[in-house]
């Protein structure tokens, strides 16, 4: 049994994370912006409480902000191994993620906690040997600035001493009703075949595993069916 801090809780692929860490038995810490928000979910009770999840685990709902330095570390105190997958849509990308970045390489340092698996963006995956997809002439002018967020993000990490990955889902939206399949394949860095339409559920599985079993270290890697 591991003990996880999850930024990003709440989220989509938050929710799925946290669910299947508790899932398999790991004790997890849900990072989100508004604790009350979540009581009863994944078992717990609300902020700073414990609860049972579906195999025991516990899951404790905490008050948090990834791009908070000194809170990265606060709450990642004791953990076995982070994981990112928290969003902001009231800034820029370029400023949120290079904060969040910044914050948990300083943070995750001062904590002791030297494993960090993230979600990625699949637009960042390339589509040719050096073009990636968010570089081509037909790429979608009001989504490139979020995927350059993601990008900066991407060389933070890379200046950093973290044992980090970034799992890239395919660039769709991706399904947010199907049901867990524990089905999934790693690829390298391209663009992987886009149908049928990945799940949030199964990106919780590879995450999970990430953190279980690392086989990824300080890459980007595109995850699918």
């Amino acid at each position: 049994m591991s003990k996880i801090v999850v930024f990003g809780a709440g989220g989509r692929a938050g929710v799925r994370v946290v669910a299947e860490a508790v899932g398999r038995g790991h004790e997890v810490t849900a990072v989100v912006r508004d604790p009350g928000k979540y009581a009863g979910v994944w078992g717990s009770s609300g902020a700073g409480s414990s609860g049972a999840g579906s195999s025991g685990a516990r899951v404790r709902v905490v008050a948090g902000d990834v791009t908070d330095l000194a809170g990265v570390a606060e709450v990642a105190a004791g953990h076995d191994a982070a994981v990112q997958v928290a969003a902001r849509l009231d800034m820029s990308s370029a400023e949120f993620y290079t904060a969040a970045a910044r914050a948990l390489v300083g943070g995750l340092g001062q904590a002791g906690v030297s494993r960090l698996v993230a979600v990625g963006i699949g637009s960042l995956l390339e589509v040719s040997p050096g073009v990636r997809l968010v570089d081509t002439p037909d790429f979608p002018a009001e989504a490139r600035a979020f995927s350059l967020g993601h990008a900066a993000e991407l060389e933070v990490f890379e200046k950093s001493g973290l044992d980090w990955v970034v799992l890239a889902p395919p660039p769709v939206l991706l399904d947010e009703s199907a049901s867990r399949t524990g089905r999934y394949r790693i690829g390298g860095g391209e663009v992987p075949a886009l149908e049928p339409a990945f799940s949030f559920a199964d990106l919780g599985v590879a995450v999970v595993d990430e953190v279980e079993r690392p086989r990824h270290h300080r890459v980007q890697v595109a995850v699918s069916y």
